[in-house]
């Protein structure tokens, strides 16, 4: 494993780290030991439901359909390749209609995995382009990282919601001064602050990960040229091709953005620059 891959992993560590003692330093600020086993068992509750069924609910968001072997034998051909150089079983294959090109991995774990590519990037990339793209999206699932995204995401997720109610009782309790040790202000400020450092650091893991998987995916190939390739094309496609289903929530699955970017968007993304990704790729020695 490569310094840079390390330091991916490491970084992954200390951050879901940080996310993990925020929520936890917010359960006790706001209720103390009974505060904290109440934000510990919703994080718990929502990272179970998150784990089992955030693949059908996203093949579900995206009108996904398994793709018949018939229909795309070359599609089949290229995952069951790759999957048997990342020594994984074959994950099903499933097409999204959509202009959009892209693709994304879902699953619990690597027997519990659908790669799901989109009508455009079948029509835009060549074949070296779309190993690169399958390796890249196996690579997350040998990574860990629908896991590990899961859990940042809904750890974030926990803090927004712990923060509305302190923004509550800031509006309907705390307005007379005090009340348990917390005053309006400090509430507020809470209320506002807390959501935002979580999600820049959910943020941090996802690029992070992307990192991690566009160099994994190289490895596994042997060379980084085909994905960096593909990721300058599907950038471009996603620009003029923008998804029009779905919901931006679910953009850190894909290998690039597949919604207009807004400036906010862009200051908030789930995915590290292109040219970053692709001079990363292209610095690579095998």
């Amino acid at each position: 494993m490569g310094g840079v891959m390390v330091w991916n992993q490491i970084k992954t560590a200390l951050l879901l780290g940080a996310l993990s003692g925020f929520f936890l330093f917010i359960g006790a600020y706001l209720g103390g030991q009974a505060g904290l086993v109440v934000a510990f068992s919703l994080a718990l509750l929502m990272n179970f439901v998150s784990y089992f069924w955030s693949d059908k609910i996203v093949l579900f968001a995206y009108r996904a359909k398994e793709a018949n072997p018939g229909d795309y034998p070359r599609l089949h051909q290229l995952v069951e390749e790759i999957a048997k150089k990342a020594k994984m079983p074959k994950p099903k294959v499933y097409v999204v209609p959509s202009a959009n090109p892209n693709a994304f991995a879902t699953g619990r774990n690597p027997n519990h995995v659908v790669v799901a590519v989109t009508n455009g990037i079948l029509d835009l990339l060549n074949e070296k382009e779309l190993k690169g793209v399958i390796a890249h999206e196996m690579s997350h699932v040998k990574n860990r990282d629908i896991l590990i995204g899961s859990v940042a995401a809904t750890i974030a997720a926990a803090i927004s919601f712990v923060a509305m109610m302190a923004r509550w009782a800031a509006i309907f309790g705390g307005m007379g001064g005090d009340r348990d040790g917390h005053n309006f202000l400090e509430l507020l400020v809470l209320s506002i602050l807390a959501p935002l450092i979580a999600t820049v650091i959910r943020l941090a893991i996802s690029r992070s990960r992307e990192y991690l998987a566009d160099e994994t995916g190289a490895k596994l190939l042997g060379e980084g040229k085909g994905l960096a390739s593909a990721l300058k094309k599907l950038e471009a496609g996603s620009k003029s091709r923008p998804m029009r289903m779905g919901s931006e929530t679910s953009a850190h699955m894909f290998i690039v953005n597949p919604f207009t970017a807004s400036y906010l968007m862009k200051l908030f993304s789930t995915h590290p620059p292109v040219d970053e990704r692709v001079k990363r790729l292209d610095s690579l020695k095998f």
